[in-house]
């Protein structure tokens, strides 16, 4: 019988069972390695892949955690600013106050001081008014013995001018 195309069914049944044996030979040797490498690359990248999700929720729950401390710290801080400006006002109250004492005191000193150095000078011009007075007084007694002998000269001597 023949065929069309002078093809042998020998031959055909040959190359298919060459076939069969190339391709069980590749597979066990080419596509089973190169599928079991492929499996455990794909498991790896996996692996990394799970641990990249594991860290980035790590990460957010320390960066909520973090925010969270942040805040509690602003907050914390705005509070010993508040407790600080708190405290210097009541230090430059302290200070204010003191201030206004020492004033006071310096100006009461002050005061003392003038109030006894007034009663100095009114002692010194006291003395001195009554030593002007006592001079002028001696003066006045010694110039109007002065006059007063004058005056009798003056009275002796037309007295005598008279009787002449």
């Amino acid at each position: 019988m023949k065929i069309p195309l002078n093809i042998s069914w020998q031959q055909i049944l040959l190359h298919l069972f060459n076939f069969s044996i190339l391709a069980g030979g590749l597979y066990f040797l080419l596509y089973k390695p190169v599928k079991n490498f492929m499996d455990g690359r794909a498991a790896h990248y996996a692996e990394l892949d799970a641990a990249a999700e594991a860290k980035l929720a790590r990460a957010e729950t320390l960066e909520a955690e973090h925010r969270r401390l942040l805040e509690g710290a602003e907050s914390e801080i705005m509070h010993m600013k508040a407790e600080a400006a708190l405290e210097n006002e009541r230090a430059a109250a302290a200070q204010l106050e003191t201030a206004r004492k020492q004033s006071e005191k310096l100006l009461l000193d002050a005061r003392t001081a003038a109030q006894k150095e007034r009663q100095i000078l009114l002692a010194e011009a006291q003395e001195e008014i009554s030593a002007l007075a006592i001079e002028a007084a001696k003066k006045v007694i010694v110039s109007s013995s002065d006059i007063y002998d004058r005056f009798l000269d003056a009275a002796e001597s037309e007295g005598e001018q008279q009787y002449e």
